[in-house]
């Protein structure tokens, strides 16, 4: 246990509490046992703590985190990764089928993001290719690497700017602090799309790439991708779409007649995609897509080193060592799935959508913010949507606070597709919106945090306040 006290936490207690409820039901383990355990013993413990936790994602509570989660489909892909768990992309001599999976799943993802209706086939020297990745966030630091890399070589850039949205994902900017970027961080418009004319009148003789975003996390909504494309065309700059969230989700929704604006790379001067395969690709977490518009910029992103005395080195993604197990599973999810299941999966989310939707359009205390199409964000001008948020948790609902504005978001699922999950999250909504309107002076919860967070000028203090998290994370 940490010498630090529940009392020197303060106000974060309550997240202490959250991410260590075992600690009395479990033994807790600061050094390596004595001696090993039975291995029955320790699997059925696992089991007990999968157990205790699956119940709310499996019912339908919570917003994002598992896409998929029907028991035959979790059996498959566990078993699939079982199958290839010892395989390691370093070694393709040993693992050949690691390339096969991989370049698989980037060729699949690539012809769904309309690397079919370019100029160039796909795989060729001008056509659409990409590398399977650990996650969104490796994806998007990749790409931003490897515009880093290209403008200094082929432009002499030393000093690199990104322009992008502010609501574009946090990823963004880890990649700029981890990479020497100064970020241009550009507003939205009314309907919660980027500024187009903010950001064209931000690009200067520094900008290596522009991001847009289809969609963005924070609402849901798909920038303006056509415009965006223009002006990287027009100034000789990269375009990179951020589809982590909305890359296997909007072309089906494309596909079943919802106005989807252009936003993948069949529109011309996009030259960079993100796409998870771990959200509506229904792979399990650890895998995503980066892709790019020809091999020479795809080559900015690998590394290489020809004189180690280790021998010839090189790795296409920031691992070396990558458990083969996950790309396997992900190709055998995606092949599983086929056209057929990705129609029929965004179908039910979108009717459960439809129920959602119109159930806030019955809380006149609520709007939407912007035209979103899949995932979310739940506003309010009259209550507290912090406190909402709080009420919703009391309800076993697991959702995501935002600021800016303050508001909640939701990233629907196929566990919100299930019968009667849908009406469930519109009645709890609309009790946990009366209970916050007629309750005046509510203590507790996570709204003081949210709040406080939301309000305090100094972000300095913030950024202090997150790292105190992350070290909670780490306590016994």
């Amino acid at each position: 246990m940490s010498s630090e006290t529940e009392s020197d936490l303060g106000m974060l207690a309550p997240l202490d509490e959250m991410m260590h409820p075992y600690r009395e039901q479990f033994d807790t383990y600061s050094q390596l046992p004595t001696d090993g355990r039975d291995r029955n013993e320790i699997l059925h413990e696992m089991e007990t703590l999968r157990d205790l936790e699956q119940a709310r994602w499996k019912e339908g509570f919570a917003s994002g985190s598992v896409y998929h989660g029907d028991d035959e489909h979790i059996a498959f892909v566990n078993r699939a990764y079982a199958i290839q768990s010892q395989a390691n992309q370093l070694h393709t001599d040993l693992w050949p089928s690691a390339a096969k999976f991989e370049s698989e799943i980037v060729s699949m993802t690539a012809q769904m993001l309309g690397a079919g209706q370019t100029e160039a086939p796909f795989g060729s020297e001008h056509g659409i290719c990409g590398s399977v990745t650990s996650g969104g966030s490796e994806s998007i630091l990749l790409a931003i690497k490897t515009y880093r890399d290209w403008a200094r070589d082929r432009k002499g850039i030393t000093a690199p700017e990104l322009v992008l949205p502010v609501s574009a994902h946090a990823a963004f900017h880890k990649a700029a602090q981890y990479f020497n970027i100064q970020p241009r961080v550009i507003g939205l418009d009314a309907d919660y799309r980027v500024d187009v004319s903010a950001l064209a009148a931000a690009v200067n003789p520094n900008t290596i790439a522009l991001v847009g975003s289809a969609v963005n996390f924070p609402y849901g909504t798909i920038d303006p991708i056509d415009q965006l494309a223009s002006i990287a065309l027009e100034r000789g700059i990269g375009l990179h779409v951020d589809g982590c969230l909305g890359g296997f989700f909007l072309p089906w929704a494309e596909k079943l007649g919802q106005k989807v604006p252009p936003f993948d790379f069949r529109v011309r001067g996009v030259t960079s995609m993100s796409c998870d395969t771990h959200k509506y690709g229904y792979a399990p977490k650890g895998t995503s897509v980066v892709l790019y518009r020809g091999q020479e910029l795809r080559h900015y992103q690998y590394f290489t080193i020809a004189d180690w005395p280790g021998g010839l080195y090189y790795s296409p993604t920031f691992s070396g060592s990558r458990p083969g197990g996950l790309s396997a599973a992900c190709w055998a999810a995606m092949v599983s799935m086929g056209q057929s299941g990705y129609l029929a999966a965004t179908k039910r989310i979108l009717e459960a959508v439809s129920v959602i939707r119109r159930g806030i359009e019955g809380i006149p205390e609520l709007h939407l913010l912007g035209q979103p199409i899949g995932p979310f964000a739940i506003a309010s001008d009259q209550v507290d949507m912090y406190q909402v948020l709080d009420q919703m948790s009391a309800r076993r609902w697991a959702l995501t606070g935002l600021l800016k504005p303050a508001a909640i978001h939701v990233s629907p699922t196929l566990r919100q597709s299930q019968i009667g999950v849908a009406e469930r999250f519109v009645r709890d909504l609309t009790d946990s919106v009366a209970y916050v309107r007629d309750t005046p002076d509510i203590e507790g919860g996570m709204a003081p945090i949210y709040g406080l967070a939301a309000s305090i000028p100094d972000r300095a203090i913030v950024h202090g306040m997150l790292k105190q998290v992350m070290d909670i994370y780490y306590r016994l």
